[in-house]
């Protein structure tokens, strides 16, 4: 018989909150960094001005992302904390509105009206706040969020995936540049989706139909950008 310790560790859901922001994090490095090389190449005709804006947008992508991720899910942080509090007082003030309201909630899951008040009762007893944190605010320890983690997962993909547009800026001759760079982004972010799909569990056909699509809009309007304004720079 499976262990109850274990039995979930084989879902996928228990990579949500790290795989959403490395998902994130190599998805803009790859199209952002690529973009910016693409409307750069378009306008110039030296390779330095489109390293030099690359390797700025690698590092400043990389910093804005790992920083924008922990203030976001700190936020997030903050107000899981808050209810949590709130649930705690409230619990002192009014125990047996909140018995009520717990029963309610599983009332409206499917249980029977005694058997709702038995299960509250008996959760009550055992742990009342992780029981009214659970079911009335929805908060647990899969969805639980952690700013370091979501920060640290999202600001290295970024660069993982910022770093492969660089090296085509590297190596590609400058001559036909924009379509390097969008070839090899659309194969980047082909395997990022496969990958990511595997990773989460999901449909791979979707996942890269979704990355390519909005990379390929990112990538076209930053070249018509670069060719509109653009002057030999």
């Amino acid at each position: 018989m499976a262990n109850l310790d274990t039995y979930l560790d084989s879902h996928y859901i228990h990579r949500s909150n790290w795989l959403r922001a490395a998902v994130l994090g190599a998805n803009d490095g790859i199209i952002s960094v690529s973009s910016l090389a693409i409307g750069v190449a378009a306008a110039s005709s030296t390779t330095e001005p489109i390293v030099l804006a690359t390797v700025a947008a690698l590092v400043a992508g990389a910093l804005s992302m790992a920083a924008g991720e922990y203030v976001s899910v700190s936020s997030q942080t903050d107000i899981e904390t808050a209810d949590i509090e709130r649930e705690k007082q409230e619990l002192l003030e009014m125990p047996e509105e909140e018995l009520h309201m717990l029963a309610k909630i599983y009332e409206q899951r499917g249980l029977k009206k005694e058997t709702a008040m038995q299960v509250a009762l008996e959760l009550t007893e055992v742990d009342a706040l992780g029981a009214h944190v659970r079911d009335e605010l929805g908060i647990n320890e899969i969805s639980q969020a952690h700013p370091i983690q979501a920060a640290l997962a999202s600001g290295s993909s970024f660069v993982a995936g910022g770093v492969l547009p660089l090296l085509v800026v590297l190596f590609a001759p400058l001559k036909g540049m924009e379509y390097w760079l969008y070839g090899f982004t659309i194969i980047s972010l082909i395997l990022l989706g496969t990958l990511a799909a595997k990773t989460g569990g999901s449909n791979v056909g979707k996942a890269i139909l979704r990355v390519t699509i909005w990379g390929t809009i990112a990538m076209g309007l930053s070249a018509i950008v670069g060719y509109l304004f653009g002057v030999n720079v």
